[in-house]
């Protein structure tokens, strides 16, 4: 993409109201634009970020036997109040009424209506276990939004629900979602702590919260150090994660810790996803059964388990980023590349920039060629600021010997190559 072309609003100015350095750099660099408090317009660059976190999310959750289903942002309150949860969910929950008087919420959360979904056409112990999801946009009315995408009022969220017929069953499917989604986080770049937690207002027995290591976290998180080196594409990590020791402050006491304290690693969470097990807690109410093999008539067995997509934009950002600008793992960059041409004003220069910008679009990297006027300096430092995780610098060695600078937007490196074994270095 040629930036003369794409829509990039970056600001010089930082924004007085953004409390965090997520919500200053996405202002910043043009990713979002505030419509209202909480409520955000997701630009161009924003966009492309939140749609490889999706494609992620999709990939490792098909990989794990899971279904996906879109359901509405709008729902009837009647599945609320038969589950109980109308009245108790609290003010978050934005009611109103359509033009016949009837009662409709703008949904924060899904197990009713995916429970009278799969109760409508789920009848025996043969169609299951399943595990349908969704990425939905969801809106809760925070009474105080702030800290940007981080706690907005609408934002995007992947909820996914499993259906199984027993305990045993309903286990095994927490305990799969729970090594999926360490391989997800991996797959961004991040290092997950799954912590036990509380299950609020969803419900249930058994639930843990993902925390993502970053300095600007709301969590203080204590975990053995193990965690850090342990292989969560290896189906056998489970018994070995499951057993390490991880805690928030409020949980964490040091006097009763299990592990000694040179194995103890302390440091700031941003919570980014929650799995629970409810068992029956909606099942039962919306009249979710199944028949067994014996003939029996059976409560299903639940669990829901939520990403909050949206807000691992910011997450990603405040884990990385520096004085510039932001810092973005390869696999969620918006742009693989950013082409700067620091001779705008020579003929060959120019031309030379062009045919970087097609031969990389032709090896299938994702570039933005910044081919606009603007000077050097600007160039180089609107590329810091947007984080992209490579930087083809065309100056006079480009003209005179073919040859580029390569900066690595992570630790600042720089090398100087001929295009085909850049090409080629990104390629392995």
């Amino acid at each position: 993409m040629r930036l003369s072309h794409f829509y990039l609003p970056t600001q010089k100015e930082t924004p007085s109201d953004a409390q965090i350095a997520s919500h200053r750099l996405m202002l910043k660099a043009g990713m979002v634009y505030q419509s209202s408090a909480g409520i955000y317009t997701w630009l161009p660059l924003g966009l492309r970020v939140l749609r490889k976190i999706e494609n992620i999310i999709n990939e490792e959750m098909d990989a794990a036997g899971c279904q996906e289903v879109l359901m509405p942002t709008i729902q009837s309150a009647e599945l609320w109040q038969k589950s109980g949860r109308l009245d108790s969910y609290g003010k978050e929950m934005l009611k109103f009424k359509d033009r016949h008087d009837r009662e409709l919420l703008y949904g924060p959360t899904n197990e009713e209506l995916i429970t009278e979904v799969f109760s409508q056409h789920i009848k025996s112990y043969r169609d299951i276990p399943k595990n349908l999801y969704q990425i939905q946009w969801k809106f809760r009315d925070e009474i105080r939004p702030r800290f940007g995408v981080m706690r907005g009022r609408e934002f995007l969220m992947k909820d996914a629900y499993s259906f199984d017929i027993d305990y045993e069953g309903a286990k095994k499917s927490y305990w799969r979602m729970y090594q999926t989604y360490l391989k997800i986080f991996k797959r961004m770049g991040l290092t997950a702590i799954p912590v036990r937690a509380d299950s609020g207002a969803i419900g249930g027995d058994m639930s843990h919260e993902f925390q993502i290591l970053a300095p600007a976290g709301e969590s203080s998180l204590y975990y053995e150090v193990a965690f850090e080196s342990l292989d969560f594409d290896d189906p056998n990590v489970m018994d070995e994660v499951v057993r390490l020791y991880a805690a928030v402050d409020e949980k964490h006491d040091p006097q009763s810790c299990p592990v000694p304290p040179h194995q103890l690693k302390q440091s700031k969470g941003i919570e980014v996803g929650h799995i629970f097990y409810f068992g029956s807690k909606y099942s039962e109410p919306l009249g979710a059964k199944v028949m067994t093999p014996s003939g029996q008539l059976v409560n299903v067995e639940m669990g829901s388990y939520g990403i909050g997509v949206s807000r691992l934009v910011g997450a990603i950002i405040e884990a990385n980023f520096d004085g510039e600008g932001i810092k973005w793992p390869d696999p969620v960059a918006p742009f693989q590349v950013g082409i700067v041409n620091a001779k705008t004003h020579d003929p060959k220069a120019v031309a030379f920039a062009d045919a970087v910008y097609e031969k990389l679009k032709e090896a299938g990297v994702e570039t933005l060629y910044d081919d606009t006027d603007e000077r050097p300096g600007a160039k180089f430092a609107n590329m810091d600021l947007i984080g992209l995780p490579w930087q083809v610098i065309v100056g006079a060695k480009a003209v005179e010997k073919g040859i580029i600078e390569i900066k690595r937007r992570s630790d600042g490196t720089r090398q100087e190559l001929d295009l085909t074994s850049f090409i080629n270095q990104l390629a392995a």
